[in-house]
């Protein structure tokens, strides 16, 4: 039997959503008009349907962008062009939080409520929304929803705007206020894309120090590939090809670059494994897709110099013998998805992508694709079945993606800061490179720093640096009130205190301190802020991002939140020692049972605060530990930002 989703055909809008991704159906058998020939041959096959499935997420956006949902009707259209089954299509669109199910109204304000933005304004940003303009889901032109972090954290409030319709798409507005929403009801069904108005230019790096990977940001044209490079860009490539992929390789490895994740794996012994796999395609990856709260640093880069990791993705390609790479960019970041595909488009026109990379002979492309609101898409495994047209779900490990990645080939996967990394160690030589930073961790690493501070942005400073410095450079606490904690590493970071200001900012100063440097996140809170609150938000976070594939993630996200629920209720099921304890344990098993790093880290800043005794009143200052942040586990880092 043929299940369907539903024998309603779809809507014009609806076909032409679908059609502008994939081209007209070429035929009855995928959702064209049904000729003679189509009774007699059957065309198509399960190879024709594997190469087409990677298509299900364009689709799916198309569907979102100029319909405003997607219907029933629609997934079964798209299932009959791409010959999917409508459960495997339907388990893939519900995995992302920017699709809808549901009619909705044309334009849906997502309101970020999460931690950085919480230490912001003191509070639930949202609550002066729901007061003014209604609960959230309310409105029928018009209406907002609550959002986790939305990579705006240092402007202290920010919103997505979905817009439907012909020229549907996705406009950000930071910071945000009741006064923006005002004028969005105002404007109602007349909204448009260009009543959205981008940030302005920021030069993140306050204070004084050379910048490497800032030194264009908010100086040069992101647009013009001429100024990009006159200000040194594709030098780095153009060394690349002279020294070839060994030589390329072992400048990396001389450097000592570190991954900028959580995990710092070795860069050069990760590209070395590929380029040396005999398995043939490879692929690399750009892992763009940050959502850890309190991490901006790739949309800076990305708004503001994008070149750079189209060179950077480039050199990556020709040295592993990639010759297709993917840019895997967060779905609440429109301008950069806009300012990278001007930049490839640039690139391949002069020749600097394409079939013969900057006259080499050698073959490398990439193309962008956009999340859609799933934090464990940012885990490498589950960003690559969610390139493929798969629920963004981690895979076990091994293989490890340097030998079955990417479509079952050898990829390699790195972060944008990473990337960009290693466009400084071609420029300055590995054994230069070295120098900067710390012997075991060399080179420059940016830091997120939002919060109660007096100028929040990105910054750039060799790693070692201490966190005290790093505080000074953001003009310290805002206002000159007493430090209460930092956030280090992000929602799967650690509270670390002001004793801890002479903390080395570098993977073995945290390691030694019991913290990690995770996606480079520093949140500062004062005396006004809630520790209690944040945490209730960390784990409702992890909890509503747990992709549910295995129990102790599933079930242990949930229950961490019930216990932090029931401690700030004061109403502890049994008694506080017993709460504690449960902590302790769902601790313990999601860490060493989980899958992937969501459910190996879910319980790092609760059972950090625990020690510290952040959790207010007598539950948390009666049990609080002695010595550094942090679970004790060390790194480890977040499922968001890969190796």
């Amino acid at each position: 039997m043929d299940l369907r989703t539903t024998e309603a055909p779809p809507s014009t809008a609806e076909r032409v959503a679908v059609d502008s991704v994939l081209g007209p159906p070429e035929s009855g058998w995928f959702g064209g008009g049904r000729t003679a020939l189509d009774g007699h041959v059957a065309i198509g096959g399960l190879s024709l349907a594997r190469s087409r499935r990677h298509l299900l997420l364009p689709v799916l956006h198309a569907l979102q962008e100029q319909v405003g949902w997607i219907s029933l009707a629609a997934l079964g259209y798209l299932c009959t062009r791409l010959d999917l089954p409508p459960a495997e299509a339907y388990a893939v669109a519900s995995a992302y939080a920017l699709f809808s199910f549901e009619p909705e109204a044309r334009v849906v304000v997502h309101v970020c409520d999460d931690v950085a933005c919480q230490a912001a304004s003191g509070g639930d940003p949202t609550e002066e929304l729901a007061a003014r303009f209604g609960p959230a889901g309310s409105g029928t032109t018009v209406t907002w929803r609550p959002s986790p972090c939305l990579g705006h954290c240092e402007h202290g409030s920010a919103a997505l705007v979905q817009v439907a319709g012909e020229r549907g798409g996705c406009g950000s507005l930071a910071p945000f206020t009741a006064r923006d929403m005002e004028r969005l009801v105002a404007l109602g069904s007349d909204l448009e894309l260009g009543d959205l108005t981008t940030p302005l230019a920021l030069v993140p790096q306050a204070g004084t120090g050379p910048t490497r990977l800032l030194r264009r940001v908010g100086r040069v044209d992101p647009a013009s590939i001429d100024a990009y490079r006159a200000s040194g860009g594709y030098r780095a490539l153009r060394r690349a090809l002279e020294l070839g992929p060994m030589g390329v390789i072992a400048e990396l490895k001389e450097s000592k670059l570190l991954g900028r994740g959580g995990a710092a794996f070795p860069t050069g012994a990760k590209w070395e494994a590929v380029a040396r796999n005999p398995l043939r395609p490879h692929y690399f990856v750009a892992n763009a897709d940050e959502s850890e709260p309190g991490t901006f640093k790739d949309r800076v880069l990305l708004d503001h110099d994008p070149y750079a990791l189209v060179e950077a993705l480039t050199v990556a390609g020709v040295t592993t013998g990639a010759e297709k790479g993917f840019v895997y960019l967060r779905g609440e970041y429109p301008t950069a998805a806009a300012r990278l595909e001007h930049a490839a488009a640039e690139a391949r026109a002069r020749g600097l992508l394409g079939d013969d990379v900057m006259g080499s002979g050698l073959r490398f492309d990439l193309e962008v694709r956009r999340g859609a609101g799933a934090y464990i898409a940012g885990e490498e495994t589950a960003l690559f079945n969610s390139i493929e047209g798969r629920r963004p779900e981690p895979r076990n490990k091994p293989p490890y993606p340097v030998d079955r990645g990417l479509f079952d080939k050898p990829t390699g996967v790195n972060n944008v800061e990473t990337l960009l990394s290693t466009l400084e160690v071609l420029t300055l030589g590995g054994a230069a490179y070295a120098e900067l930073g710390t012997p075991s961790s060399t080179g420059t690493r940016l830091f997120c720093l939002s919060g109660r501070v007096e100028r929040p942005g990105l910054y750039e400073v060799a790693m070692g640096t201490t966190l005290g410095a790093l505080l000074d450079l953001g003009g310290g606490v805002a206002g000159g009130r007493p430090l209460e904690a930092v956030i280090l590493g992000g929602a799967a970071g650690s509270f670390v205190g002001p004793e801890d200001l002479g903390l080395p900012l570098s993977f073995e100063g945290a390691r030694e301190a019991g913290a990690t440097l995770g996606s480079g996140v520093v949140v500062v809170l004062d005396d006004t802020v809630d520790p209690g609150a944040v945490v209730a938000r960390v784990a409702r976070f992890f909890r509503d991002e747990s992709c549910g594939q295995c129990v102790p993630c599933r079930v242990g996200t949930q229950r961490q939140e019930e216990v932090l629920g029931r401690l700030a209720a004061d109403r502890p099921l049994g008694s506080l020692e017993a709460e504690l304890a449960l902590l302790a344990d769902l601790d313990a098993v999601m860490r060493d049972a989980s899958i992937c790093g969501l459910g190996q880290t879910a319980s790092s800043l609760v059972t950090s605060a625990v020690r510290r005794g952040l959790l207010g009143g007598e539950h948390g200052n009666g049990h609080a530990g002695s010595g550094g942040g942090g679970n004790g586990h060390g790194g480890g880092g977040s499922a968001r930002q890969g190796r």
